[in-house]
């Protein structure tokens, strides 16, 4: 079945006159985070948090003729520093950590980095916000490779969807609610194929590197990823996985598209490599419930309201259900994939 390319726009969240923090705020994520909320909204503060001076300078430059530009911030930082998020946050009303170590093969050399980062830094930032009287939501970006993890960035990342998870037991009736996003490849962003097969293809490749003809991954643009996070910050209660119904496409016909002439050479899956990825396992199956648009894998808290309870139509999953990129109903074209290259947007 062909992908909707599903929009995921918010329908009654108000970020206008809100004080927002975005941690990781300088990459491809975070410069679309900021980019959809000076267009669609009014923020009274939006706090770029990030550890590269250039990067922050680059992107203010970026930013610097929206007419909106003086409710940016650009707060120089790293997770790692729990002292530093509480400044950052004085006076936030919603948090979204999209700061990680995200490259497999970096995480694999450097074990410990990739800890203090994924897990110490989502530890601070909880600990930072349940110090902070004013932070309503916060929502941590997470990845497929955190269900049934093979490698170590995917480990920590679950490590971290616990974190924010279990943060709702201590942050209080009345304090902050912590939920997750868990999605796939970003088509386009820094760490994505895509640009990686396009620089070889400049540089003068004459083949293709893949690393199996058998390999498939989900895929969403960043015009969705900021979508579906804003969607799902809007409905969170607090404890939830959101995860997007997006397509999957085989890494052989991604190269097709960039590259329909160009041929291909097998190279072999690399260390802590899925051949297929995952976001919900059959054994958190018995806690997803399905809407039109997303999954929900709901928390075991002893405050929960299910979604049954209070979202039209949700319903749970069956009881064998899985959700892989190699089982997925629905698949993205290479017309789709061509026309999202080409700067085609997702449609409603």
């Amino acid at each position: 079945m062909a992908s909707q390319l599903r929009s995921f726009q918010p329908r009654d969240i108000n970020l206008s006159g809100a004080d927002i923090l975005i941690t990781g705020g300088t990459g491809s994520f975070g410069q679309a985070f900021v980019a959809h909320v000076l267009d669609h909204y009014s923020p009274n503060r939006l706090i770029v948090f990030s550890r590269d001076e250039t990067k922050q300078f680059e992107m203010s430059e970026r930013f610097r003729n929206h007419p909106k530009f003086d409710c940016l911030r650009f707060f120089i930082g790293d997770v790692r520093d729990a002292e530093r998020l509480e400044m950052a946050m004085r006076g936030v009303k919603y948090v979204v950590h999209a700061a990680a170590m995200k490259q497999v093969p970096t995480a694999e050399y450097n074990p410990f980095e990739c800890i203090r980062t994924n897990v110490h830094g989502a530890e601070n930032v909880v600990m930072a916000t349940i110090k902070t009287p004013t932070v309503k939501k916060v929502l941590a970006l997470s990845t497929d490779k955190a269900a049934n993890p093979i490698n170590l960035y995917g480990a920590s990342k679950l490590a971290s969807d616990k974190i924010f998870i279990a943060a709702n037991n201590l942050s209080g009736a009345n304090g902050p609610r912590f939920s997750v996003v868990r999605y796939g490849n970003v088509v386009g962003s820094r760490g994505s194929v895509v640009p990686y097969f396009r620089g070889l293809i400049a540089r003068g490749a004459i083949e293709l590197p893949i690393t199996d003809s058998r390999m498939t991954r989900f895929w969403i643009t960043l015009e969705q990823g900021v979508a579906f996070v804003l969607s799902s910050l809007e409905m969170m209660k607090g404890g939830e996985i959101y995860v997007p119904k997006i397509p999957s496409m085989k890494i052989v016909e991604l190269a097709k598209t960039i590259a329909p002439k160009m041929p291909h050479v097998v190279v072999g899956i690399r260390p802590g490599e899925k051949l297929h990825e995952i976001m919900i396992t059959a054994d958190d199956a018995r806690s997803t419930v399905e809407l039109g648009d997303r999954y929900i894998i709901e928390p075991a808290l002893p405050f929960w309201e299910t979604t049954r309870d209070r979202a039209p139509g949700a319903k749970l999953v069956e009881a064998d259900f899985s959700y892989a990129s190699d089982n997925n109903t629905e698949w993205l074209s290479n017309d789709d994939l061509a026309g999202i290259l080409e700067g085609g947007k997702a449609k409603p």
